[in-house]
């Protein structure tokens, strides 16, 4: 993919371990507001973002993690499967220094989603 994401990714275990995945861009969408943990915020800076398509795999996991957090899961679930079948991928660099496919990370979300993890922990952002 040409244009860069940035994305970071904090996933849950027993105690909080973070993936942090970053590529540069100047598409805003959320990753300030997703760390700070302003959901509503971050929804509404995903959705006015004009600089990426809204089937891009980066800008539907974060909508669906912002959505996800906001308890709106039905339609968290729609992004994340959208993401995770999307055509278009991008590999993301985690915080570890591995290079992860946005479709694994898509799928990811939809284990957390399955097991509740977004009721529980907040720390997860992407971008």
């Amino acid at each position: 993919m040409a244009l860069g994401i940035t994305l970071a990714l904090a996933f849950m275990a027993q105690a909080p371990v973070q993936e942090v995945a970053v590529v540069e861009t100047t598409a805003d969408v959320g990753l300030d507001e997703l760390m700070a943990g302003r959901d509503r915020a971050a929804l509404e800076t995903i959705e006015n973002c004009d600089e990426l398509a809204a089937a891009d795999p980066a800008r539907l996991i974060n909508r669906g993690i912002a959505l996800a957090r906001l308890g709106r899961y039905d339609e968290a679930r729609a992004d994340f499967e959208a993401a995770a079948s999307a055509r278009e991928t991008v590999d993301l660099e985690t915080a570890a220094g591995d290079w992860v496919d946005s479709r694994r990370l898509a799928r990811r979300a939809l284990a957390m989603l399955d097991k509740g993890e977004f009721a529980r922990y907040y720390a997860l952002s992407l971008r």
